[in-house]
């Protein structure tokens, strides 16, 4: 595939994900966001986090810089003990706003990308594949992204708060 065509797949993906993930946070208060979902499963709070510090690994990939501090949604990577304390979180508000100040950089960098960069090897690779590289790994953090958004709405609907996407 043509670079210019992937990475307008890419943008129009990551555009659509943007949308979806300000809709269902919108109107959510941090009560309601840090639900526990039984009988198991991480609260609303915990899976924004997970996908802001996603997108922060997306970033960098990319050579963007991050608009907050780099350390500040490493309580949310993958594995991380479940969250207890709500003073342990980030607020939706900072986060909401984070998540919108990410999107000219990654906009930025998705325009940037050539067929050279994505074919390059990629600096991690969640599957654990020698082959791995920025075009397939970019492929699969649209997915990653989606997927947890997805369950943003869910959550959403458990806290009591009707469907954002209608």
């Amino acid at each position: 595939m043509h670079a210019a065509t992937y990475t307008q797949i890419l943008t129009t993906q990551y555009r659509y994900t943007a949308y979806v993930f300000a809709a269902n946070l919108e109107g959510l208060s941090d009560d309601a966001a840090f639900l526990q979902p039984a009988p198991g499963g991480n609260c609303l709070n915990w899976v924004a986090g997970h996908i802001l510090q996603a997108r922060a690994s997306t970033l960098t990939m990319l050579g963007q810089d991050l608009p907050f501090a780099a350390d500040k949604y490493d309580r949310y990577q993958r594995g991380g003990a479940p969250l207890k304390d709500a003073a342990d979180t980030v607020p939706l508000s900072a986060m909401i706003a984070d998540f919108a100040a990410t999107e000219a950089g990654l906009q930025a960098g998705l325009a940037g990308l050539t067929a050279e960069k994505l074919a390059a090897k990629a600096p991690f690779s969640p599957g654990r594949s020698d082959t791995e590289t920025v075009g397939s790994l970019l492929a699969g953090l649209v997915f990653h992204e989606g997927y947890h958004i997805g369950q943003l709405g869910l959550l959403r609907r458990l806290a009591g708060v009707d469907g954002a996407i209608k």
